[in-house]
């Protein structure tokens, strides 16, 4: 065999086994390929409903928060309401009942010491005011005694 020989072999065995390797690399690579795509089917299969269940609960939720803001502009009006409807009762009826109250203070007192006789009342009704209670003036004098 001839030096041009002993080259052309190797050069043809120098191909056969590149061939080889790329042949494995190519094999190996469509089973990754293959593998990666069941992968992605299955993602997708489980990711659609989970996304539909998730866009269902954030449909669900914004018609609750709609409800709660309907809700919650309902109280704001109707504690509106009852604000100006307590004061149109206070400025109303406030000071007639104020005038009403103290009439009938004035008639009671009036009554009072037309029937004591005198225009101020005895000395046996008097009493005297101790920490929130009232005292006879007979025990107030013990107390001081």
């Amino acid at each position: 065999m001839t030096g041009g020989e002993v080259a052309g072999i190797l050069v043809a065995v120098f191909w056969a086994i590149l061939v080889s390797f790329l042949a494995v690399a190519l094999a190996r690579l469509a089973q990754t390929l293959r593998a990666t795509t069941k992968l992605v089917v299955d993602v997708t299969e489980q990711a659609v409903p989970l996304l539909a269940e998730a866009s269902a609960t954030v449909r669900s939720a914004q018609t609750q928060l709609d409800r709660v803001d309907a809700i919650a502009s309902d109280v704001q009006e109707v504690t509106s309401n009852a604000s100006a409807l307590s004061t149109t009762v206070a400025s109303t009826f406030g000071g007639p009942l104020v005038k009403v109250a103290a009439f009938g203070y004035g008639v009671r007192r009036a009554l009072g010491r037309s029937r004591d006789g005198e225009g101020a009342p005895s000395a046996s009704a008097r009493r005297t005011v101790i920490v929130g209670r009232t005292v006879p003036s007979m025990r107030r004098r013990k107390q001081k005694g």
